[in-house]
């Protein structure tokens, strides 16, 4: 069994390659694949019944309304740090490579459970009026859009200006659709520079990678093998930041993975309540 984690292995980050061409849209087969995240009732009162104790409705984590700040990434690692007394015991559930062929059915899966994620887009997948609709359906559901840059290419290969058309297109492509702009940044192949941190500061957006995913290796292209490996790992562990991708096999696995990790004491972060820049006082 292949695993790795976002700890420690930045010089093998730029040995991963990722599939994100436009290509990418009529071949499911390629993937990335990267190191190792009450309304007033006016008329008369009417009793609900508590819901299950899990994280908040996921209409609140776009809008960031009053949302208490409980937890931050820990750039070591990039796991979900708690803050004071906040539930150590969480996950992040991220989704990359959005909104290709599953995002929206993903969303809706994610929805109905009551989990939080953060998608993260790319700009090849926001050509068509159809793709711009997946988009709106995603952030109307509630979901946070992340950036992922417009095309996605390995940064470093990339001059700085080159670097900055990639990412502050995107949020403008975005904030167009959507009428926001991305809060979070993931490069693709977690392969920052320096440039490239120092302008997603500028633009408002939280730095984000992972600690660990699979489902771009062969092995894990498959909905049980996917679950049980998210869910058993050793390297699950409090604040686990979980890099998944829209991808078919990923799709299909979503139910089983949220359940195992609910079933073994998880619960998801609101992206809404994870500090970012601007946020600290």
């Amino acid at each position: 069994m292949k695993y790795i984690t976002a700890m420690g292995v930045t010089s093998i980050l730029l040995l991963s390659a990722c599939s994100t061409d436009k290509a990418e849209k009529q071949d499911e087969g390629a993937i990335e694949e990267m190191p190792q995240g009450e309304t007033d009732q006016e008329v008369e009162e009417e009793i609900v019944p508590p819901e299950e104790d899990h994280e908040e409705e996921t209409e609140e984590a776009a809008g960031d309304v009053q949302v208490e700040k409980l937890y931050e990434i820990n750039e070591v690692n990039w796991s979900v740090q708690p803050i004071g007394e906040a539930d150590p015991q969480v996950a992040l559930l991220t989704i990359d490579d959005a909104p290709d062929k599953y995002g929206v059915e993903m969303a809706h899966t994610l929805k109905e459970m009551n989990v939080h994620a953060i998608f993260f887009v790319n700009g090849h997948f926001l050509d068509t009026p159809e793709e711009e609709e997946k988009l709106k359906e995603i952030h109307e559901l509630g979901f946070p859009i992340g950036n992922h840059t417009f095309s996605h290419p390995n940064l470093r290969d990339l001059t700085e200006e080159e670097q900055r058309e990639e990412i502050v297109s995107l949020n403008d492509r975005v904030e167009e659709i959507i009428g926001e702009r991305p809060v979070f940044f993931r490069a693709p192949f977690g392969a920052n520079t320096d440039f490239t941190e120092q302008l997603a500061l500028e633009e408002g957006m939280l730095l984000m990678n992972w600690t660990y995913g699979y489902d771009w290796e062969v092995e894990y292209q498959d909905a049980a093998a996917l679950s049980d490996i998210m869910v058993n790992t050793e390297f699950l562990a409090n604040g686990a930041n979980l890099l998944m991708h829209d991808r078919a096999w990923t799709n299909e696995a979503l139910p089983s993975l949220v359940t195992g990790l609910r079933n073994k004491g998880y619960e998801f972060v609101d992206p809404a309540a994870i500090v970012r820049p601007g946020d600290e006082n």
